[in-house]
């Protein structure tokens, strides 16, 4: 399918608020699911509410965490900052613009142990049980210095670049939070910018991605296998959703 319609498609949709399209899918389905991951109670339905009316009902007696909304809403926020910034080269004002975005007015913003704006302070881990070690906080400028430029320098990205990428971030984990989030959304970004099917991972397959992620080293097709299936499964949804022609005003 024709990449370029989806990124110029998603582009004049967010500008026209028209719902029922795959701008609106890809901010409900992205927001919900990337957030899932990482413990949102939201369901996929209170989520779409808060995007079309910046409210929801929630079901009797369900707790919901003030940053859960907060994080659905920012998530809008950073998805459009991804569309207005699609073809600039991916750079480390960038990377931190995007942790801001998704982690402002949340409780995080508010302790300096998550340094919301800037790299984390504190060493952070990725699991618990399977605990895979990350950068100490003082070599994350460097290594992330070091991912930006080894990436750059490439002249025809791959999507097993992109992957290579997001392995690397994830490993470094720069951020106090956040940090699968915004490897997500930039995967997203630089499959638009590289003429490459973009995806959403989703939660259902959470399990299959997080030991993909941590055995990556080790054999690298079975994360690559899972996120071929997201971009068949976003391809559909293109395709039934831009299964049109307009012409254009001159």
């Amino acid at each position: 399918m024709n990449i370029n319609k989806i990124k110029n498609e998603l582009i004049k949709q967010k500008q026209s608020k028209f719902k029922g399209n795959i701008y609106h899918y890809s901010q409900v389905n992205f927001s919900y699911n990337s957030n899932k991951i990482e413990g949102s109670k939201l369901t996929n339905e209170q989520t779409e509410a808060i995007f079309d009316t910046s409210s929801f009902i929630p079901k009797s007696e369900d707790l919901i965490k003030l940053d859960d909304l907060i994080e659905a809403k920012n998530h809008f926020k950073l998805f459009d900052y991804i569309l207005d910034n699609v073809d600039v080269v991916l750079n480390k004002d960038m990377i931190i613009e995007m942790n801001k975005i998704l982690k402002r007015n949340t409780s995080d913003e508010e302790n300096p142990r998550y340094n919301v704006g800037g790299f984390k302070v504190v060493p952070n881990i990725i699991g618990v049980v399977n605990v895979i070690n990350t950068t100490p906080p003082n070599k994350v400028n460097e290594e992330i210095e070091e991912l930006l430029n080894d990436y750059n320098l490439k002249t025809n990205i791959t999507l097993e670049d992109i992957i290579d990428f997001h392995v690397r971030f994830e490993r470094i984990h720069p951020f106090g939070d956040g940090n699968g989030r915004v490897g997500r959304i930039i995967m997203f970004k630089e499959c638009l910018k590289n003429n490459i099917m973009p995806f959403i991972v989703l939660d259902d397959d959470k399990p299959y991605y997080l030991r993909e992620l941590r055995e990556y080293k080790n054999d690298k097709m079975f994360l690559i296998d899972t996120i071929k299936h997201e971009q068949d499964l976003y391809e559909k949804m293109c395709k039934e959703l831009l299964n049109f022609e307009l012409e254009e005003d001159n």
